[in-house]
């Protein structure tokens, strides 16, 4: 199994706190957004004597709501086509396992998020990658360069929408793009759209599942964590249209029993927030953004790809080994006592020797952090030596 590249450096992390040092974090996607009220409420009023387990596919009236939330985003699916999961991570196994066998291979747009390696691995699944560019904006490759690398293995084509560590967004166009391919080639088509709500600048968001056609090919990965800032909850969903693999990943749902009882409580109560939250989430998001991309492109030598969604963004820098430079942050630099944590962006890639000296930065701390976590950036570049 391939360790998190953005979790394999907290060691180094806690020995620089040892040392006195205060750390932004940038290296992980833990907003700082308070959880709905109406999902903690439904906590702390539950008048449950005992703590039994749910339906394995999740409790039918979460599903029911789900499916009506997918409904207001023009989403038409039911509550049959949904299979709550322990976070979207379980989501992916499931649908890993469910369509693909040991020696088959899924194509992913590269960077992509780094645990599809690691649900890859486990699966016994090859990924496929094919490069996108930071010099496009991180947009989708040319889709000729999807057609070669297609054989008789390949199952799937995951994408990330709006993407994690990129921040790009798939147009309608794109997406098209993709419909026409798993269609012409019998693949399936997964989409990991997490991020949905969090979109800017006027564009809106495209599922897979509004795409005419793509009913027995689209699968959607999606959860709870980012959406209500509820990363604990660990409450993800799998949706998808094709019946048949709806019922192979019944299976694997009920080969663990059942999603939490209790964080599906909260889960279903968060769908009652109101539209204002995600307003205000969103132009929080929109600022952070700009303070990030503005200062990093102050900085001499540091190239930064303007994401349009989701809260990350992949920086590339002039040094050689970016996890070189994320440890020594840690070790062996601080400015006025402060540093900063990163993840280096290598680990969000497959290819061997792609992306060492990118960054992937996370813009979920308050705009005041994200300019000192800047700036200590800019400083540790004047001295750092590869």
């Amino acid at each position: 199994m391939p360790e998190s590249p953005i979790r394999k450096l907290v060691p180094y992390a806690e020995e620089a706190q040892k040392k006195g040092k205060n750390i932004y974090y940038l290296n992980i996607g833990q907003p700082d957004i308070k959880t709905p009220q109406v999902a903690l409420d439904a906590i702390k009023n539950t008048t449950i004597e005992t703590l039994a387990y749910s339906r394995s596919e999740g409790a039918e009236s979460y599903r029911i709501k789900i499916s009506d939330y997918y409904k207001r985003n023009s989403i038409v699916v039911s509550h049959n086509d949904i299979i709550v999961t322990t976070g979207g991570s379980e989501a992916l196994l499931f649908a890993f396992g469910s369509i693909m066998d040991e020696g088959d291979e899924i194509i992913i747009p590269e960077p992509f998020y780094a645990n599809y390696n690691g649900f890859s691995t486990a699966s016994g699944v090859k990924v496929v990658p094919v490069i996108s560019k930071i010099e496009d904006n991180f947009a989708l490759p040319p889709i000729e360069e999807f057609e070669k690398l297609i054989t008789a293995k390949t199952k799937a084509i995951l994408i990330c929408n709006p993407g994690n560590p990129t921040g790009y967004l798939y147009s309608k166009e794109e997406i098209k793009q993709l419909a026409d391919i798993v269609k012409k080639h019998d693949l399936f088509l997964i989409a990991d759209e997490v991020y949905r709500e969090f979109v800017y600048d006027g564009v809106d968001h495209y599922s897979i599942l509004q795409e005419p056609g793509l009913e027995e090919h689209a699968i959607i990965i999606d959860s709870v964590s980012k959406r209500y800032s509820m990363c604990g909850a660990r409450i993800g969903y799998l949706v998808s249209k094709n019946t048949e693999f709806i019922k192979t990943a019944l299976k694997f749902a009920q080969a663990r029993l059942s999603p939490p009882t209790l964080a599906q409580i909260a889960s279903e109560a968060a769908l009652d927030t109101p539209q204002s939250y995600f307003d205000d989430v969103k132009e929080e998001y929109v600022k952070r953004r700009n303070t990030l991309i503005e200062g990093l492109e102050k900085i001499e030598g540091v190239k930064v790809a303007k994401p349009n969604g989701a809260f990350y963004c992949i920086a590339e820098l002039p040094v050689k080994n970016s996890d070189h430079f994320a440890k020594w942050l840690l070790e062996s630099f601080d400015y006025n006592n402060d540093t900063v944590m990163v993840a280096p962006a290598a680990g969000f890639y497959s290819t061997p020797g792609v992306g060492l000296n990118q960054i992937r930065i996370a813009y979920v701390l308050n705009n005041e952090s994200l300019k000192t976590a800047v700036k200590i950036l800019e400083e540790a570049l004047k001295v750092y030596k590869d």
